[in-house]
């Protein structure tokens, strides 16, 4: 007998995915070979995840409501190459996944900027992702300078992929129907960042404290974050960026220019 659907819980923001053609398309622009190994980030009620397994060598899931554990188990468990962790994936050990491992998930909206995050970490161990978001978190990591979606996540995820925006999905193909947009982005991680900076670290916290007060110039935001006033000074002459200018208007180039001379001027005055 078929096991009882688990309820949505709210406070987990979670929307199952109900629509067969969309998992279609998913695992299509995925292009798994049968020798890859595919991390899924809440598998919900399964729809993806068995069709991943039919596609993948191993598909490594994991899932932090305990319930919807159990049903995956009861409904899924006959998928040999399915490896069900329940936990946290933002504690997850992505050390321990493959080399070329492909993400293909649906991300739980409440949290899926820092979820980013931690997989744009973990690049080196992931080839390429294709990831269902709320359409506004869909248009940051695409967005160019001076639009209104630009910042610290644009610029974080082209640093270290080739983003594209692939299609949207209709709220219809949720159970319960979110209020918000969906869209499924494809990001192809780089061997090798966009650009080369002198330190990453650097170039992050740069990132970081130039969108930390969108509307304040640039020297004004970066000064808000302890730095010096004479080492933004120095670095911005280095870089030749305009200290009036404002966050959103610096290409990905300019961003680790600037970054590499706040570094210098640091090092200069014993402060990195």
């Amino acid at each position: 007998m078929t096991p009882a659907l688990p309820p949505a819980r709210k406070r987990l923001g979670q929307h199952f995915l109900v629509d067969p053609n969309i998992v279609r398309k998913i695992v299509t622009l995925a292009e798994l070979r049968p020798d890859e190994t595919v991390f899924e980030i809440g598998p919900g009620r399964g729809i993806l995840t068995r069709a991943l397994c039919a596609e993948a060598k191993q598909v490594v899931a994991v899932e932090l409501d305990v319930q919807l554990g159990e049903y995956l188990r009861e409904t899924i468990g006959d998928c040999p190459n399915l490896d069900l962790r329940l936990g946290d994936a933002l504690e997850f050990p992505y050390e321990e996944l493959p080399e070329g491992t492909v993400v293909v998930a649906n991300l739980p909206y409440y949290v899926s900027t820092p979820l980013l995050f931690k997989l744009l970490e973990a690049r080196q161990k992931i080839d390429r992702m294709v990831l269902m978001l709320q359409t506004e978190v869909a248009r940051r990591l695409v967005a160019q300078p001076g639009t209104e979606d630009y910042g610290i996540l644009s610029v974080l995820t082209q640093y270290a992929a080739a983003a594209k925006l692939a299609f949207t999905v209709s709220a219809n193909c949720f159970r319960p129907r979110p209020d918000v947009g969906s869209s499924v982005v494809s990001l192809a991680l780089r061997r090798q960042p966009a650009l080369v900076v002198q330190d990453e670290a650097w170039f992050v916290r740069t990132v970081r404290a130039s969108f930390a007060h969108r509307r304040k110039t640039l020297a004004n935001s970066l000064r808000d974050e302890g730095l010096t006033a004479e080492q933004i000074a120095l670095a911005l002459a280095r870089a030749e960026i305009v200290p009036s200018r404002r966050a959103e208007t610096l290409s990905i180039g300019e961003f680790a220019t600037l970054s590499d001379a706040l570094r210098s001027a640091a090092v200069d005055k014993g402060t990195a």
